[in-house]
């Protein structure tokens, strides 16, 4: 039987995995929490790696305060760059396959068409730093490993800008919201199901485990301003939202003001199909509503 270890399982892209990982016939899932395997903790993720004879790994734990990565940047590190370190050695000793999910932080948003995996990075920021960081070692230590970069994440888990929007727009009569970020909104539904099509192909030899670097996002452009204003609408929230530019929102990080990813590499090679992100959404709000 095939066997998967998910690190990270507590967060919103592991949560949505543990929720549709019955989708893949004879796999036994292990899931670990920051309870069962502390990333910072060297020994323990050599200790749980080896425990058992996995086929596929997946990586989805981080550290994603970006702000707070600004000066707790030795947290940051350990578990953004120096697990990732540790993941990738231990799996190449232990012949694991591993998926794992970055971020497009690691570009600083100056470009002005979509994201190739090719583009050179330049992260200027903490966070973005050590993501970068990260899927270096990976890619050194482990070469049957993919790593998907993906932006804006949204669930029906944890806290999120979809959950916050939500309630802030309930909470208040007016609203502003930054207008000149541009990206792409990602359902993490949709990028687990992503990951488990991985690896699916792979056991039953449809699509070859390829390893390598992959953008994944939902289809489609906007501004936080423009997602906002499609989360209240789906939600028939009042609330007036007003446009904001970056400079009247400063934050510690710098975010990146351009961060659409190109998605034809993965769409080419794993033969999906990309949900607009509008209609991902509604499927969102309509779980949290039920």
């Amino acid at each position: 039987m095939t066997k998967v270890l998910v690190i990270g399982s507590e967060g919103q892209l592991g949560q949505d995995i543990k929720s549709s990982h019955t989708v893949i016939n004879n796999c036994n899932f292990h899931f670990t929490s920051i309870e069962s395997l502390n990333v910072t903790d060297q020994q323990a993720i050599k200790n749980t790696i080896e425990a058992d004879n996995y086929d596929y790994i997946i990586n989805c734990t981080a550290y994603t305060a970006v702000d707070k990565a600004e000066e707790e940047t030795i947290l940051a590190n350990e578990i953004n760059h120096i697990a990732l370190k540790i993941i990738g050695e231990v799996s190449a000793s232990t012949n694991s396959k591993v998926i794992h999910v970055s971020t497009d932080y690691v570009f600083d948003g100056k470009q002005h068409r979509p994201y190739i995996e090719s583009d050179d990075t330049c992260p200027n920021s903490v966070y973005g730093k050590t993501k970068l960081q990260g899927e270096q070692e990976l890619l050194n230590s482990n070469s049957n490993s993919i790593i998907v970069r993906t932006s804006w994440l949204y669930s029906i888990y944890g806290n999120n800008f979809v959950k916050t929007m939500i309630r802030l727009g309930t909470e208040r009569e007016q609203l502003g919201v930054i207008f000149d970020q541009v990206g792409t909104p990602t359902f993490s539904n949709d990028l687990a199901n992503v990951i488990l099509h991985i690896i699916n192909c792979d056991i039953d030899q449809s699509i070859p485990f390829s390893s390598g670097i992959y953008h994944y996002s939902n289809e489609g452009v906007c501004s936080w301003y423009d997602f906002t204003l499609a989360i209240h609408q789906l939600n028939n929230i009042s609330c007036k939202v007003l446009p904001i530019e970056t400079k009247d929102y400063p934050t510690a990080a710098p975010r990146p003001h351009y961060s659409v990813l190109n998605k034809g590499k993965i769409k080419d090679i794993y033969k999906i199909q990309i949900p607009y992100w509008k209609d991902s959404l509604k499927k969102c709000i309509k779980e949290l509503n039920s």
